[in-house]
């Protein structure tokens, strides 16, 4: 199975912290003020579920679905403590997930790195049919600014890529297009953060309502 982290789910953490210290963390931290209360959130490549523990310090009263590929990180994840919310989790691909409700609001984390850009559209497409008109994705990656390339941030992205084929046969070469996506699917950014001298960039995006 392609883009599983079965075989470094004890160490990505620490190899995350060791490389970029907290920088990943930071940015997903930076979008929790833009959940409220009582609403069915959607996870998907969750990893080890350090988000929970954060999401249940400062959120209670949420239905958290819960979606990972490596089974060793789901392992990880259900030993979480997400305080008041109430978590399902889901071992299943992003590509392959499937669910009859539609959700409030959605996190990605690291996720679109993975995929070629024709997955990437299938898995961006698949997930915006959860999500309710109006609500809120949560999108944070890494970024290469093609305007301002920077040579050390190429030459960091294509090592972890090289890396990452070799230890869990992640499929991309390089970074899909995922602001395209979004700006053709009409949603509306409403925070943007940079991290790690602008390697990592946290987006806020509003699916459009229904007229």
């Amino acid at each position: 199975m392609t883009g599983n982290y079965d075989r470094i789910a004890r160490f990505y953490d620490p190899l995350s912290r060791l490389v970029f210290f907290n920088a990943q963390r930071n940015a997903q931290k930076n979008q929790l003020k833009f959940i409220n209360g009582d609403q069915q959130l959607l996870i998907v490549g969750g990893g080890t579920g350090w988000i929970l523990e954060a999401i249940g310090k400062s959120h209670s009263g949420l239905e958290i679905t819960f979606v990972e590929i490596s089974a060793k990180m789901i392992d990880m994840a259900r030993r979480k403590d997400a305080g008041n919310n109430v978590v399902h989790f889901v071992h299943a691909a992003a590509e392959e997930f499937q669910s009859e409700i539609t959700y409030d609001l959605l996190i990605t984390a690291f996720l679109f790195d993975n995929f070629g850009t024709e997955k990437a559209g299938q898995v961006f497409y698949k997930l915006d049919a959860l999500l309710k008109p109006g609500g809120l994705w949560l999108f944070s990656d890494f970024y290469l600014n093609q305007h301002k390339p920077g040579i050390w941030q190429r030459i960091l992205l294509k090592s972890m890529y090289v890396f990452f084929r070799t230890i869990a046969q992640v499929e991309a070469k390089t970074l899909p297009d995922t602001e395209g996506l979004f700006q053709a699917a009409g949603y509306c950014q409403q925070a943007v953060s940079m991290h790690y001298n602008g390697f990592i960039k946290a987006i806020v995006y509003r699916k459009a309502p229904l007229k």
